[in-house]
């Protein structure tokens, strides 16, 4: 695959935006003077182009989030249609675009799970799933893994496990990490699944016993985590976690915020897993990033504690008409078009081989793993030692001549640390997806460059 024609653009339009956007514009997880963002001049379905006319498959979904790709009609007609009607109301009324995504999410959630607390995103999501179990526990500690993201807000960054915590840690908060599996990297010492799950189980367990099951309000945990890595958890796992929270009293929070509405070929991924939680995050794909949307999904029983009792917290944009009336017709469209059981295809299909012939024919390659359209190709220096190509936390110059040269051949691809994820729009052609991964097939020739 190479860059299509270029499309015809107002050039001076956006180098002005650029220009406007390097005066004025912080970035979010970035030095300001070493950044050059690419400008977007247009985007649909699964492409976008950029200031100077180039066209880009987008294989990122941004921030992994476009799940339904760009411009859908249906959703840009009902976001239109609803501004016409009502923009704006406060969340305390009652309003069709937030009840019928009430019902629409929630009919998704297994049974006895009947509502939702709506919020502008997924960091907010965790941190108000927090708040809930807290409250309805009268506990304080929440227990959250090692290489996880879970938002950056305040809370929400000091559950997370990964770097970008390290900043922003604040002991007081009341988040103990804990090692989850993770097989191809395992801190257990574990050469098997099932040698895997079993350790971190008796990890956690030491872990809740040693830091006062009394004490802790919540375990959250990413089904699939994302950014982290895109590592699923080895049979049995989430089985067993749902048993300890259960034996110990803990509300057991899954982050579906990336992996959920269709992202790993069901509509949530706990489903693949044989487990309910008593809470759910969500965001991203629940509109597509159209309009800023989370929210939590509660159990009956946990709602129960706020009958007559207030709950103290609340947003001025909670369930905001624009965000809920976009969530509708993402849903619907979704469902229409089979959105969720295309991923599956795409995943099994197509992604998932063409990842296992790059692992066997490309030295660079150390592991691939996923499923729907949610997967990792962890590059490496070495196959045997698993020598990461970028260490943990940072960046290399084999992971940026790599990259530039994915984007090179018209892609736009979705990197952190030594990985290089997959994740385009659920709805992408079958061609686009093969395309897609032939450039990084070629790209890896770069990477391959580095090994030893």
């Amino acid at each position: 695959m190479s860059k299509g024609a270029l499309m015809n653009i107002d050039l001076d339009d956006a180098a002005r935006t650029y220009e406007l956007d390097r005066a004025h514009v912080f970035h979010s997880w970035s030095a300001q003077a070493q950044i050059n963002p690419m400008t977007i001049t247009r985007a649909e379905g699964s492409h976008v182009w950029d200031g100077e006319g180039r066209k880009f498959l987008d294989f990122s979904s941004q921030l992994v989030n476009t799940n339904i790709g760009h411009q859908h009609p249906t959703v840009i007609q009902a976001i239109k249609d609803q501004a016409d009607s009502i923009a704006t109301i406060a969340p305390s009324h009652a309003v069709k675009p937030r009840s019928e995504a009430a019902a629409l999410i929630t009919g998704l959630a297994p049974d006895g799970m009947d509502y939702v607390f709506f919020t502008n995103g997924g960091a907010d999501a965790n941190e108000n799933a927090v708040r809930l179990a807290r409250l309805h526990t009268g506990r304080q500690k929440v227990l959250s893994a090692y290489r996880s993201f879970h938002g950056a807000t305040s809370l929400a960054v000091n559950l997370t496990g990964d770097p970008r915590r390290i900043p922003n840690d604040i002991p007081g908060e009341g988040v103990v990490h804990f090692f989850p599996p993770h097989t191809y990297r395992s801190h257990f010492g574990t050469d098997s699944e099932q040698d895997e799950t079993e350790r971190a189980l008796r990890h956690l367990e030491d872990v809740i016993v040693l830091e006062g099951a009394q004490n802790i309000a919540a375990l959250i945990l990413e089904t699939i985590p994302g950014t982290a890595g895109i590592y699923a958890p080895p049979p049995g796992y989430l089985e067993g976690v749902r048993e300890l929270t259960r034996k110990y009293g803990i509300m057991y929070i899954a982050d579906e915020v990336m992996a959920g509405f269709g992202r790993s070929g069901s509509w949530f991924a706990f489903e693949q897993f044989n487990v309910v939680p008593d809470l759910i995050t969500f965001a991203k794909g629940v509109n597509s990033g159209y309009v800023p949307l989370g929210g939590v999904i509660m159990s009956n029983e946990i709602k129960k504690t706020f009958d007559d009792r207030v709950f103290p917290g609340g947003l001025t944009y909670s369930g905001h008409p624009l965000a809920t009336a976009a969530a509708v017709a993402t849903i619907k469209a979704m469902r229409d078009e089979e959105m969720v059981e295309n991923a599956a295809r795409l995943g099994d299909e197509i992604i998932r081989p063409a990842l296992e012939k790059m692992h066997a024919n490309h030295p660079s390659v150390g592991d691939v793993r996923g499923r729907g359209c949610f997967w990792a190709i962890e590059l490496v220096k070495n196959k045997e030692t698993r020598e990461p190509l970028a260490p943990y936390g940072a960046t290399s110059e084999a992971m940026n001549a790599t990259i530039a040269k994915i984007k090179e051949y018209g892609v736009l691809p979705f990197a952190n640390f030594n990985r290089i994820h997959v994740v385009p729009p659920l709805n992408t052609s079958d061609e686009d997806v093969a395309a897609g991964l032939d450039a990084i097939d070629r790209a890896l020739d770069v990477a391959d460059t580095f090994t030893e």
